[in-house]
């Protein structure tokens, strides 16, 4: 078996871009991992049954960029299709490896699986259940359900290798079993042991041709399952390609922030080896998102150096049950902590953190120029009215400011020109490096100090002289963003200073959809980790203020970080879904959006909603055709509405538990 041990704790360096080089699985005349580029692909959403339109539709995704082809397999007889659908997609002349995607259904996987190039299984539910019961297993008895399981896995691992069919063994946070929930609970650690224990599997029959995914709709969840699975795989000497994915991400800007963070933060530290990006859009579409955040490291290794970390990064080794201890790094990136801050006014400690707005830029600032960024003046009543995405502080530059700011919003003005205007109440500055100590005069309360991270790391700016009225703005111009800046949070840790610290990341030339995927790696990766106390994206070219706003406001709510609206969990639909899930989406949202801080679960289907859903307040998932079924959490409340009646019965169940308010016109 071909195996690579990585050098350092999930991958080669966390200061140098460097692919972790995986074995190489062929999948058809497609290979993967290896040295092989980052592969793309998606899933159907037509039904299977219907050959003509999933052909069609694979041909739409073969030719936007999709190099592996998803194509549901939920019962035998789709299985059995699968071989019309993949002669005439030959016979068009497209040659694109084909995917059957497996829940619930071995038989089915057993079909498949002599017809296509790959076959995924989900280990939740390919031979186990999820009806949220706890129970208590001695070894004993778990290792009787592991034999169970065994007996019902090996003859479709002996299929794929007579047929040389690669295999996706695919966590899904959302599915896991009883068993493992019982055992692992809802957590990363429970994903990975799900996946670690067909892989143990697969290798007693000496198959390897296998491939590994651990997906969720947390983007924190998703990132510490991955990085934690390249750990346990290390321990045992296993380097299997790995396949990413942020499941039910959504759709529009929600839906590609929260791609980009999950997939993103790993892409940075060289994890990956293929990328599937989940909308709720057609899968055509999927397409160009995820060329996007992959093309991104064509040319990544000849980034500017990073200070490298002074310990040998390792893990210990594993127990039983919990997390690998980390030495030599003063975090974990295998569970969520907060860095340490203290407070300044209303940054740092257990305050959210803030969002600046740049207006540096604006020819004259007025209290009209404030309404992309959450503030409405009206005149006829002198006052200030709020949107829930109001940025905390907007950045003047050289700027005046000269009528009277809302209340709730402080403004930022280079140190020279606040110089002038200190007197104002709420009105900040900003220095430059170590301008700030040797400057004649300070705030009293709060000094925004704008370094570069790399400033930080090399020990050049004179952290240990900080007062506490001092928040950083940590910023980099090194192409390698995301890595740079966590250096120098690193620094500030090893250091205990305890300053806030506002990320902030400057971007030209570029598109607006691109900079939603830049930065929501770059800042989202960085909140993950638990690093940041506000974020400052400054753009430059098309994107409007209120473009860049809601994208920071996005960034955070993604990370889970901030909570400032309605939060949509949605899958990107496939052939087993039950109703339109796009025209649902849509109609439950222009009814809900309004509910600041709800999070609505909607699912085509069973197979992953009651699990995704466990981290939602409300569900609505197709259970039949035409039929709907409605959670509140985890529990179902009523079974089988008719589609028609189902949203208004949603909006009831939101009021009859206290969650409803109506929409302010």
């Amino acid at each position: 078996m071909e195996s690579s041990k990585l050098s350092g704790i999930y991958c080669n360096s966390l200061t140098q871009y460097q692919r972790l080089l995986t074995r190489e699985v062929f999948i058809g005349d497609v290979a993967l991992g290896g040295n092989n580029p980052i592969r793309v692909q998606s899933m159907t959403t037509t039904d299977t049954m219907d050959t003509m339109a999933t052909v069609e539709q694979s041909i739409r995704m073969i030719e936007a960029g999709c190099e592996y082809v998803r194509i549901t397999a939920p019962s035998i007889n789709e299985a059995k299709n699968l071989e019309n659908i993949k002669n005439e997609l030959r016979k068009r002349g497209y040659n694109a490896p084909l995917i059957a995607d497996i829940h619930f259904t071995p038989n089915a996987a057993e079909v498949a699986a002599r017809i296509v190039e790959k076959v995924r299984i989900n280990p939740g539910n390919f031979a186990d259940k999820k009806k949220f019961e706890f129970i208590e297993y001695t070894d004993h008895e778990y290792e009787s359900e592991l034999s169970r399981i065994r007996d019902r896995f090996i003859p479709l691992v002996k299929i794929c290798k007579e047929y040389g069919t690669a295999m996706r063994i695919g966590t899904n946070h959302g599915s896991l079993s009883d068993r493992i929930m019982s055992r692992y609970g809802d957590t990363a650690h429970g994903m990975v042991e799900s996946a670690l224990e067909f892989l143990r599997i697969c290798e007693s029959q000496n198959f390897y041709n296998l491939v590994l995914s651990m997906k969720s709709s947390n983007p924190q969840v998703m990132v510490q399952a991955y990085r934690l699975l390249i750990a346990r795989m290390n321990e045992e000497n296993m380097n299997y390609p790995l396949h990413l994915g942020v499941t039910e991400a959504g759709e529009g800007e929600d839906g590609r922030i929260k791609s980009a963070e999950g997939i993103g933060t790993l892409l940075e530290d060289g994890i990956g080896d293929t990328v599937r990006v989940s909308l709720t859009e057609d899968p055509e579409f999927e397409i160009p998102v995820a060329r996007a955040l992959v093309g991104r490291y064509n040319d990544r290794a000849n980034h500017g150096q990073i200070e490298n970390l002074k310990n040998t990064l390792s893990v210990s080794k594993k127990a039983t049950i919990g997390l690998p201890n980390v030495n030599g790094l003063p975090y974990s990136p295998f569970e969520y902590k907060r860095r340490e801050s203290f407070e300044v006014l209303n940054m740092g400690a257990h305050q959210v953190p803030r969002v600046i707005a740049d207006y540096s830029k604006h020819e004259k600032i007025t209290a009209a120029s404030l309404f992309p960024v959450g503030y409405n003046y009206s005149v006829p009543t002198d006052k200030w009215n709020l949107s829930d995405q109001a940025c905390d502080f907007i950045y003047a530059g050289n700027n005046k400011v000269d009528f009277a700011i809302p209340g709730t919003l402080g403004v930022i003005s280079n140190a020279a020109v606040w110089m002038n205007v200190s007197a104002n109440e709420r009105f900040y500055p900003m220095y430059e490096g170590n301008d700030f100590f040797t400057a004649s005069k300070t705030h009293p309360e709060l000094n925004f100090i704008r370094v570069e991270s790399e400033v930080i790391s090399n020990g050049n700016f004179e952290v240990k002289k900080l007062p506490s009225n001092v928040v950083l703005v940590l910023n980099t111009t090194n192409e390698h963003a995301m890595p740079s800046l966590r250096r120098a949070f690193i620094s500030l840790v090893e250091s205990k200073i305890q300053n806030p610290v506002i990320i902030e990341r400057g971007y030209s030339e570029i598109s607006n959809d691109t900079l939603q995927l830049y930065s929501s790696t770059d800042l989202g990766g960085l909140l993950l980790d638990g690093f940041g106390d506000g974020v400052f994206i400054l753009a430059n070219g098309n994107a409007s203020p209120q473009m860049v706003n809601s994208l920071g406001f996005g960034i955070l709510q993604a990370a889970r970080t901030r909570i400032s609206k309605t939060e949509y969990i949605s899958c990107p639909s496939c052939g087993r879904t039950l109703f339109d899930l796009q025209e649902t989406t849509a109609k439950i949202r222009s009814r809900t959006d309004h509910l600041k801080g709800i999070k609505i679960g909607i699912m085509g289907c069973i197979v992953n909603g009651p699990g995704e859903m466990a981290d939602a307040d409300y569900g609505y998932v197709g259970s039949g055709v035409g039929k709907i079924t409605l959670y509140k959490g985890r529990d179902v409340v009523t079974k089988s509405i008719d589609a028609s009646e189902a949203v208004d019965a949603l909006i009831d169940l939101i009021r009859e538990h206290g969650d409803w308010v109506d929409k302010s016109e």
